[in-house]
């Protein structure tokens, strides 16, 4: 251990081991998900038998790898954008899916199936598009809200521009093709990995590196765009502009990912507050651990919705299941509050 490392304080100590030990469970579940599957035998796949089996390694590394990527990279997304906006927000109470992004982006997804032809370049455009016109609507309408305090006004705008993309989105279902466009649609609405390829991954990575190698490397700069603007400006932070890079990024991640996946719930609020009571509230430490137990999290439901029943659970319904009894019990304890 290097001399500078040694002279850490006990708190960074322990966060860099945390953060270790996330990266160490992350990739030793995906090397067991590998063998986790239906075929060829239920719930697990000895590793002699996917070496002799030429149909069984196809299976792993065509449908099961390339899930097992995605499943990690949409924990990473949602985790890191809810970190982003719950700083940015000064709001502990918000994600993408508070915000109306999620909402957004799978109402432009809907359009793009049912009115645009569906191919994946427009619906992934046609998301992004949503998604970042749904947040912008929501702080627009917050501000514009006079009463209550900055949270609950925030919360308010988005409860209400969600609610409005909902409707969206159901009178698409009810003029949607029952047999092409309408069980599309219903993916968005359940969630769900079971139809990602290795096309489809090829197709959100050149959104969703670049927008996570922003959110890592301007994650110092949250613990400031978090302060009050005056205060920012005082320290010689262009709020304004870096505060839109962030939210572009973490938007445009978000729609990405949601394309391809559908409405993943709770995993964008849950996983912060996890985080942050874990490695403390600063955003450096935060940040990277909530991507990896993001991913952790959402492989971990992936694994199950695909294993347990001989039908795939909804990816949707397992992460909101668990990240709201996460949550309540977190509410619940005397001592919730973030761990400085």
């Amino acid at each position: 251990m290097s001399v500078r490392a040694t002279h850490l304080p006990p708190e960074e100590r322990r966060a860099r081991v945390r953060l270790v030990g996330l990266m160490c469970i992350l990739l030793a579940l995906m090397l067991v998900s590998l063998f986790m599957g239906r075929y060829p035998g239920p719930y697990f796949t000895a590793p002699q038998v996917l070496r002799d089996n030429p149909l069984a390694q196809r299976l792993a590394l065509n449908l099961r790898l390339p899930r097992i990527l995605a499943a990690v990279l949409v924990g990473m997304v949602l985790s890191a954008s809810g970190n982003v906006l719950q700083m940015i927000f000064r709001n502990p109470l918000v994600d993408s899916g508070f915000l109306g992004v999620s909402a957004g982006a799978s109402f432009g997804a809907s359009l793009a199936i049912v009115a645009l032809g569906g191919r994946a370049w427009t619906v992934q455009s046609c998301a992004a598009f949503f998604g970042l016109l749904g947040l912008a609507a929501s702080y627009l309408l917050g501000q514009r809200i006079h009463y209550g305090d900055w949270v609950l006004r925030l919360v308010l705008a988005g409860i209400a521009v969600s609610a409005l993309y909902s409707s969206g989105t159901s009178v698409l279902k009810y003029m949607a093709d029952p047999l092409r466009q309408l069980p599309d649609i219903t993916f968005w609405l359940l969630g769900g990995l079971w139809g990602i390829t290795w096309p489809d991954m090829l197709q959100v990575l050149p959104v969703t590196i670049p927008s996570l190698v922003i959110l890592y490397i301007l994650r110092w700069r949250l613990n400031l765009l978090s302060m009050r603007d005056e205060t920012a400006f005082s320290l010689g932070v262009a709020a304004g502009r870096e505060r839109f890079v962030l939210l572009l990024a973490a938007v445009a991640s978000t729609a990405a990912m949601v394309s391809k996946a559908g409405l993943i719930g709770w995993v964008g609020l849950i996983v912060p507050h996890i985080a942050r009571r874990w490695l403390g509230s600063d955003a450096q430490r935060a940040l990277p651990g909530s991507m990896l137990l993001g991913g952790v999290f959402v492989l971990a439901c992936d694994d199950v919705a695909r294993t347990l029943l001989s039908g795939e659970i909804p990816l949707g319904i397992l992460t909101s299941f668990v990240g709201a009894a996460f949550f309540l019990a977190i509410m619940l304890r005397q001592d919730w509050q973030v761990r400085r």
